[in-house]
């Protein structure tokens, strides 16, 4: 849990609609170009609240048009996932199966049981094509090049990290 120690600290010390926000354009920033942001047609106008229990942060977005957008908490949510951070945390960096974490009930889920099921089972399918995503975002000509800086970047901290052994 250290290594989560600013994350933490910055929970605690913003309010949960900035980071509501912050997650929000996160995550549809990552859903540019991928395949997965089409599946979210099932979940159209579906309120998902995000609980994180170790923190009392909650996260409130629906979806809209293939993407999350803020909602207002006073609204209610369809379905909720809550766990601790270090849960969510083995959930983003697929550190843990998605199915592990909702089986062990790390993470628990809540509310609409169709859409809560077709969620995990986004969360346990999603697979992220950086060439994908970098076309979206910079364009056909630019991609190639920024992908080529990301991929040198990678190979010089591989070799300064070598050096230190």
């Amino acid at each position: 849990m250290n290594r989560l120690a600013p994350l933490l600290a910055g929970l605690k010390l913003f309010p949960d609609g900035v980071h509501t926000e912050l997650l929000a354009r996160f995550a549809n920033h990552l859903l540019r170009g991928q395949e997965i942001a089409e599946r979210l047609d099932y979940l159209e106008g579906k309120r998902i609240c995000l609980t994180i229990t170790d923190t009392g942060s909650s996260f409130h977005v629906r979806v809209a048009r293939r993407r999350l957008a803020r909602s207002s908490s006073h609204l209610g949510w369809d379905v909720r996932i809550s766990g601790g951070l270090e849960d969510f945390w083995r959930l983003a960096n697929r550190s843990e199966d998605p199915d592990t974490l909702f089986f062990n009930r790390d993470l628990k889920l809540e509310g609409d049981t169709e859409a809560a099921l077709y969620l995990k089972n986004l969360l346990d399918a999603m697979e992220f094509d950086l060439d994908l995503h970098l076309q979206d975002v910079a364009g056909a000509r630019l991609a190639p090049y920024v992908r080529e800086i990301i991929d040198r970047s990678a190979l010089i901290r591989r070799a300064q990290k070598l050096a230190r052994i």
